[in-house]
């Protein structure tokens, strides 16, 4: 495997990990938002009012794109195993 390889596997990666990465945290950010903006508005500071919408969200996110996200980690799998067979 050449250098070029390597960091073509690593950029492949690193797209892969955000991918991946990126649904739970955007929805989590979203949510973080209106719940900060509902207790500015409100004058309401409890720390269970941050927590569980948050964990909610990344929660149901997580099972609306559990297909999504698998079906990236096996093209990635599969690509690591492709290149692990060719290079050996």
């Amino acid at each position: 495997m050449t250098e070029a390889d390597l960091i073509e596997l690593a950029r492949a990666c690193m797209l892969v990990m955000l991918k991946v990465a990126a649904p739970p945290l955007v929805a989590g950010l979203v949510i973080g938002l209106v719940v900060s903006l509902f207790q500015a508005l409100t004058q309401i500071q409890e720390m269970t009012l941050t927590f569980v919408p948050k964990v909610l969200a990344v929660f149901l996110t997580l099972l609306i794109f559990l297909p999504f996200i698998l079906h990236t980690l096996m093209d990635f799998t599969h690509l690591v195993l492709d290149r692990a067979i060719a290079g050996g």
